[in-house]
């Protein structure tokens, strides 16, 4: 059974079908990624799969539980978490206290100074920031954090609540290369343990992460395999690849 199915989803503005028809299966402890050129629907999708817009046609499933019409709060408590482009931290806190309240929910340090004398909190906390590379940071306040650290925070705080998927879209917008580089490995770091959808335009990176490929274009499914059965389908080298447009936003 797939971990997060959606058949025939659509998206529709009046006669306008932004999201078509559209089919995708995710497996536990997959990393799979998103691509599509400029307009194609590949956010809406992601907006879809997390309750934020409403859903015209189809069906959505998570771990065989129909949640197509679940409102935004009971996807994430279902193990549905969502990065966006613009890093949502509190930057008047510290990393650590970032994470911390991810993991407890609560923004006042206070309530969680109660909280994280519980040791395994603590440990999970560390743990998480080890992971996303910013262990020797967690005294720092957000607000001091470079773009790049401040996305692996963001990556971090969601992390802390252990979801059943990540949906991140375009995770690496507005990174350095060594950035850039350094969240491809955070990633494949997470593959197996986590399942994650990546909505990216960054070629490099997708070949850095990708375990499979979903193509979409003008709101339906294109073309999927591994990275280099896309990079030779004629499909895709015709709408995505072949002008040389690897900066594409859905």
């Amino acid at each position: 059974m797939a971990l997060l199915e959606l058949k025939g989803v659509t998206k529709a503005y009046d006669q306008l079908k932004v999201v078509d028809n559209f089919d995708l299966k995710v497996h536990r402890g997959e990393l799979r990624c998103l691509l599509g050129p400029n307009g194609a629907g590949k956010t809406t999708t992601i907006d879809l799969i997390t309750g934020r817009q409403k859903i015209t046609g189809g069906v959505i499933s998570l771990e065989g539980s129909v949640i197509t019409h679940w409102p935004e709060h009971m996807r994430v408590r279902a193990g549905l978490s969502r990065k966006f482009q613009v890093p949502a931290v509190f930057k008047g806190l510290t990393v650590r206290q970032n994470l911390e309240a991810a993991f407890t929910r609560h923004t006042n340090p206070v309530r969680n100074m109660f909280v994280f004398r519980d040791r395994e909190a603590r440990e999970r906390v560390e743990e998480v920031a080890l992971r996303v590379n910013l262990a020797s940071r967690l005294g720092v306040r957000a607000d001091f954090l470079s773009h790049g650290e401040t996305q692996w925070l963001e990556i971090g705080m969601v992390l802390t609540q252990n979801p059943r998927i990540l949906l991140m879209d375009e995770p690496t917008a507005g990174m350095t290369v060594q950035e850039t580089h350094r969240t491809g490995e955070i990633f494949n770091t997470l593959k197996g343990t986590h399942t994650l959808l990546v909505v990216e335009h960054d070629m490099g990176f997708v070949r850095q992460i990708a375990d499979r490929v979903t193509v979409m274009h003008m709101g339906r499914f294109l073309a999927e395999g591994t990275i280099e059965e896309i990079e030779r389908n004629e499909d895709v080298k015709r709408v995505y690849l072949g002008g040389g447009k690897h900066h594409a936003h859905a």
